[in-house]
């Protein structure tokens, strides 16, 4: 199956579990792609004694998982893309949509 997971906040616990999943997804050989957006965009550094946000993001990218960042969002923080989150669009965002069977929202 191919899972969009849109994820929208960088509150710690929320964004470990979207990636969790991202990651439990990947294992189970599906295909996922992952964008993220509003302030979502900074996840890519969060760490936590409990929820490492920034972990699992190294879990997924080095398992062939695909990060795409909204850069409308990135740019009103004064941030850049990296090579993990790319800068990305909405139509990036709407692309992931159409091709996502399923796509989840955290």
């Amino acid at each position: 199956m191919k899972l969009g997971i849109i994820l929208e906040t960088k509150e710690f616990e929320k964004a470990w579990n979207g990636f969790r999943f991202a990651n439990t997804a990947l294992k189970n050989g599906h295909e996922v792609q992952v964008f993220l957006m509003g302030e979502a965009v900074e996840c890519e550094n969060l760490t936590h004694e409990k929820f490492d946000v920034a972990g699992q993001i190294k879990v997924y990218s080095e398992a062939g998982g695909e990060i795409l960042a909204c850069g409308t969002c990135l740019k009103s923080r004064n941030l850049d893309g990296t090579d993990v989150c790319p800068i990305s669009t909405m139509v990036d965002c709407l692309e992931m949509v159409v091709w996502a069977d399923k796509v989840v929202t955290f």
